[in-house]
């Protein structure tokens, strides 16, 4: 099994900008290529994935839409020999689902709603950027006088 670092990600997703990522890029393609016809086996983390969808979002950088991203993510998250568990493959997915609806929010920020939305947790946080989530629920502790 292989470790799917942030830099194969964006080879794969990016269009080539010089002749050695032209290399790459037909590289990654080739690794993700295996991994769609169960050649290779691979995994990564919410780490790496945080950090595709921030260079690609970033402004800098590529400057792509959430949306966009989460476009691009959903079919390499769905490939079979793509190993996490269930339950994470769900939440990226969602996460992707949330982050199109609600632009506003970042990667990680759609990965948190996705992860209190599926264990019904209350999330402790100040964004109310969340509140246009229908199933997130915002806790505040008590204040006194």
């Amino acid at each position: 099994m292989i470790f799917l670092d942030a830099n194969m990600f964006l080879r794969y997703l990016t269009d080539p900008d010089g002749s050695a990522n032209v290399t790459r890029q037909d590289i990654a393609a080739a690794v993700f290529d295996a991994i769609e016809r169960g050649d290779e086996e691979a995994t990564t983390s919410e780490a790496v994935l945080a950090e595709v969808a921030y260079v690609l979002s970033s402004k800098r950088q590529y400057n792509l839409p959430g949306g966009d991203i989460a476009a691009y993510l959903a079919p390499i998250i769905r490939l079979p020999g793509l190993k996490l568990p269930r339950v994470q493959k769900q939440l990226y997915l969602r996460a992707g689902e949330i982050w199109t609806e609600h632009p506003k929010l970042g990667w990680v920020d759609a990965l948190t709603a996705a992860i209190v939305e599926h264990s019904d947790l209350r999330l402790a946080t100040f964004d109310n950027d969340f509140d246009a989530i229908a199933n997130i629920r915002r806790w505040t502790p008590a204040t006194e006088p």
